[in-house]
């Protein structure tokens, strides 16, 4: 029996294990867990990361000095095994100007095996900028690469900028459907235990937003909701605002004129799917959202998502299928969306079963784990197939 090809993964933004939630982490650890099912012996390479928040020059070098010593050390290990405990595919998710790879080029390099990118940004305007160090690490790693997978759409046209004829294939953004999409046994019961858990009225439609309260695009949503439910003619209903962070200040203070509104903090994953699985809607703005794993995991749970379109959302929410998609930063639209869909409460439960079924067959792990095998494997060297 051939032995299970090693990956060796890695993702410099954040690593899969990190301590604080995100979108990020969650597709990272997603994507490990998924190639392991798709047959790879997955390794996490590496922990390090190579992000720069405030465009520090020195700093940038300073983790380009370490990444580069880092790589050379993983060399220097790899090479001390037989060919067979080697890796045979360098695996990295998501790099971009601010967290470049340091590593895996140099590494993948050394061994003579192929080097894969998932999610790579690349945006010309960049170029002589704070991070215009990470922003040439980008474009030689998109160079160097044997196979791009684009998660997003919107990342495509700067991917070509940086490699004309680059190697790329499209994976649509994906969960365990399995996890969120299994009904509850008697919904009812478990919305009125969610209700007097955290202060809800279970017999109001629930509006619900799950995303990180930190400054910049996550708070400039939050605010944009805000306004949104300010101008929405149907205020009888709850909003749940789910996430913490350093700007929670910011926005608790935002929405403290709203009625009917309950922020629970950040939740773990086994009170955050029944309370998606008992709310009535998801809304969020989604202000320069690469694509929102949270637009995702409530399609999954059962609800219908309104959402501004912006970015990669259309590519995880469906028009008319899954979601209702409004103009960009647009509180009005969003509002007049929002009542729209209140106005028939009673529809609700069928638009979410509409979005459950979308999700389930279209952004499956089952599906993912297909393409990655299909993906993957042929570049598999047969050489270092077996010892």
């Amino acid at each position: 029996m051939t032995p299970a090809p090693r990956l060796a993964f890695y993702a410099p933004l954040k690593p899969p294990n990190h301590g604080n939630p995100s979108g990020d982490r969650l597709i990272a650890q997603r994507l490990m867990h998924t190639l392991g099912l798709a047959g790879f012996e997955v390794i996490l390479a590496s922990q390090f990361r190579s992000y720069d928040r405030t465009g520090d020059a020195r700093r940038q070098a300073r983790i380009r000095q370490l990444g580069e010593q880092l790589a050379q050390r993983l060399i220097r290990r790899y090479l001390q095994l037989p060919a067979s405990q080697r890796p045979q595919i360098w695996f990295t998710y998501h790099l971009y100007h601010k967290a470049p790879d340091w590593i895996g080029p140099i590494v993948a390099d050394a061994l003579s095996i192929p080097y894969i990118i998932a999610e790579a940004s690349y945006a010309g305007k960049q170029a002589g900028g704070r991070w215009d160090l990470g922003f040439n690490a980008s474009r030689e790693a998109i160079q160097r690469a044997d196979l791009i997978v684009s998660l997003n759409p919107c990342d495509e046209g700067g991917i070509h900028d940086a490699r004309e004829e680059a190697p790329l294939a499209y994976l649509p953004p994906y969960l365990d459907t399995s996890l969120e999409s299994a009904p509850l046994a008697e919904r009812e019961p478990t919305r009125l235990q969610l209700s007097q858990q955290f202060n809800l009225d279970p017999d109001l439609p629930w509006l619900i937003a799950v995303g990180m309260m930190r400054p910049g695009d996550k708070e400039t949503s939050y605010k944009l909701l805000a306004q949104s439910l300010q101008l929405c003619q149907q205020q009888n209903r709850q909003v749940i605002l789910v996430g913490d962070g350093r700007a929670e200040a910011a926005i608790r203070q935002a929405f403290a004129e709203i009625p009917g509104v309950c922020m629970t903090g950040r939740l773990a994953s086994d009170t955050l799917i029944p309370l998606l699985q008992a709310s009535d809607l998801m809304v969020w703005p989604a202000v320069n959202e690469a694509f929102g794993m949270a637009l995702l995991e409530a399609q999954a749970a059962g609800i219908w998502v309104v959402a501004g379109n912006e970015g990669g959302v259309s590519s995880v929410v469906s028009e008319s299928n899954s979601g209702t998609l409004v103009p960009p930063r647009d509180p009005g639209a969003l509002a007049r969306a929002i009542d729209q869909l209140l106005e028939r409460p009673e529809q609700l439960a069928i638009l979410g079963e509409k979005a459950r079924n979308w999700c389930q067959a279209h952004h499956s792990e089952n599906q993912a784990e297909a393409n990655l095998r299909d993906l993957l494997l042929p570049l598999v060297k047969p050489s270092l197939q077996t010892d």
